[in-house]
């Protein structure tokens, strides 16, 4: 592996408002569309699994931040200016054992430098759209330096493919891919409990409400009390955003005369039990594979913005969703687009769509269209991760050499 303890001499207390470079190999990569910074932050998860102490630096352009949700191991930054003094700066400072450019818009003059500093690069989810055919013929020149200089690229289509072959790029490193696709590893749980659960709430038909904010209860409980009365064996499973709203939830649901049990308290729900308060931390992984259907929550009123609908897809549960999913607009539509979740904007609309959806027919076919859009482009991710690893070890034996 790379040296560990590399430091950039000067960058810090320099006037740069940077964080410190993390130990072990660190990977720079750049988000030249905000909207796909997700499938970069999945392939950073997907490297810590086999790196535990990789980093990345992910950069986004001054107009365009980064709105994605990233793991401890991503470290934001603004890409520095396309000259020379701040391209140096950037990469005196990080030191990047591999850098990574998703679709295209190149920066010659920071990928120039980058590659004159013999970091190995690599052209990721290329575009015809990263790479418009007008441009001025100085530009153009310095993009062919840089096209030459990738390692290998990686094309979303057949088009991109030969635009980029058109540009300079030698065909032989360009593999077309397709598109490098956001998702989430499925989230684990303790299987005995799992089993045990299923075993005893086999024959009930039950639904997920997670990530539910204090000012969403009423509209959540409202929808499940207009779906009991046409399934009176249907089972909530509650999980509060806030594990600090438990206590108001309780009083919510007493107020309105549900049965519950508290899994915090060590309740375990009965033939009776109208709703099971799963008001603990890290047990999601449980909640998604018990339920075929989930409300991703955070999304029926304003200022939460949606959570995550990778998560439950990759547990094989029908997804249901509110209005306000602004931090990940962009999976939500490729969900619905796919017929993968269904929008709801009220209390009787989402009881019809749990009601609907608690088929076993439905949910199963809008579970396995959310499972193939959250496994969409595993195969690309698995390429680059293997690129990766080639580069790694390369310069492991190098710095071992040296």
């Amino acid at each position: 592996m790379p040296s560990a303890s590399r430091r950039a001499p000067g960058a810090i207390g320099s006037g740069e408002d940077l964080p410190p470079r993390p130990e072990g190999p660190l990977i720079w990569a750049h988000a030249a569309d905000p909207d796909r910074a997700p499938a970069l932050a999945q392939l950073a998860v997907r490297a810590a699994g086999q790196w535990p102490d990789i980093t990345m630096v992910m950069t986004q352009c001054h107009d365009q931040p980064i709105q994605a949700k990233l793991p401890r191991h991503v470290i934001p930054q603004q890409l520095p200016d396309d000259n020379t003094a701040p391209s140096r700066k950037f990469l005196a400072h990080w030191q990047p054992d591999i850098c990574i450019w998703h679709t295209g818009h190149l920066r010659p003059t920071l990928l120039n430098q980058t590659l004159q500093k013999g970091v190995p690069t690599l052209l990721i989810d290329a575009t015809e759209d990263g790479f418009p055919e007008q441009r001025l013929r100085w530009s153009r020149r310095g993009e062919r330096n840089v096209i030459t200089g990738f390692e290998a690229i990686f094309a979303r289509s057949a088009n991109a493919a030969k635009r980029l072959t058109r540009l300079g790029a030698n065909p032989e490193k360009i593999d077309v891919t397709g598109p490098l696709q956001e998702g989430a590893a499925a989230i684990p749980c303790n299987e005995a409990e799992r089993t045990e659960l299923a075993e005893s709430l086999a024959t009930r038909p039950i639904w997920l409400a997670a990530m539910v904010q204090a000012d969403e209860l009423n509209m959540v409980i409202e929808a499940h009390r207009r779906a009991i009365r046409s399934a009176h064996r249907l089972m909530l499973i509650l999980v509060p955003q806030d594990i600090d709203s438990t206590s108001a939830m309780v009083a919510e649901l007493e107020a309105q005369g549900l049965r519950y049990v508290r899994w915090s308290a060590g309740g375990y729900p009965e033939e009776t039990t109208q709703v099971l308060l799963a008001d603990t931390y890290g047990e999601m992984g449980l909640w998604y594979r018990l339920a075929p259907v989930t409300l991703m929550a955070s999304s029926l009123t304003t200022g939460h913005g949606g959570r995550d609908p990778y998560e439950p897809a990759a547990l094989g549960s029908a997804i249901v969703y509110g209005p306000n999913v602004s931090r990940h607009l962009s999976s939500y539509s490729r969900f619905a687009r796919a017929g993968a979740a269904r929008l709801v904007r009220d209390a009787p609309s989402l009881a019809a769509a749990i009601l609907r959806l608690n088929a076993p027919d439905q949910a199963a076919a809008m579970a396995q269209a959310a499972w193939d859009v959250a496994t969409e482009g595993a195969e690309v991710t698995d390429k680059v991760l293997e690129k990766i690893e080639e580069i790694l070890d390369r310069r492991s034996l190098s710095n071992a050499g040296a």
